[in-house]
């Protein structure tokens, strides 16, 4: 609700006074950013879409990680020397030369990621005073993007 300077304001709604105090009350805290009230206890489906939002970008470090994991360390050599050593069946070269910049990738992506992860689910909601345990429960689908990324290739 605004007051008369057109600024936002904390409303709180009580029963009639029974003289004995405000009694049970409802309280809306104002949203600063978004400029408008918002109730302070809120649901799971702003979170969930969020965070499946989130999962788009996370699709990069997630397949970097998915390479690392299925690719380079199955592999029985770690250095182009090994390559020409004798009985290695799992050894491929352009594995092995894409792997320094897979890794430099990964480390690069999945530090951005967890940043914009934290200030998306952590940071953000304490400051709008929303329900922190919400956000954190709908972390866990931020990997659905790239799983259906996968289960579609």
């Amino acid at each position: 609700m605004r007051d008369g300077t057109g600024a936002w304001i904390l409303v709180v709604s009580h029963p009639a006074d029974t003289g004995c105090g405000w009694g049970a009350m409802t309280v809306y805290g104002e949203d600063v950013h978004a400029g408008r009230e918002v109730r302070t206890n809120g649901g799971v489906v702003v979170p969930g879409l969020v965070n499946l939002a989130l999962g788009v970008p996370a699709i990069v470090p997630l397949y970097l990680a998915w390479w690392l994991l299925t690719e380079y360390l199955p592999m029985d050599c770690r250095t182009p020397q090994d390559a020409v050593r004798p009985g290695l069946a799992n050894c491929n070269f352009t594995t092995l030369d894409h792997a320094g910049v897979v890794m430099f990738l990964l480390a690069v992506t999945g530090v951005f990621m967890l940043a914009l992860v934290f200030a998306v689910d952590v940071i953000l909601p304490l400051r709008r005073r929303r329900r922190l345990g919400a956000w954190l429960a709908t972390a866990v689908l931020i990997p659905v993007p790239f799983a259906v990324c996968l289960a579609l290739t």
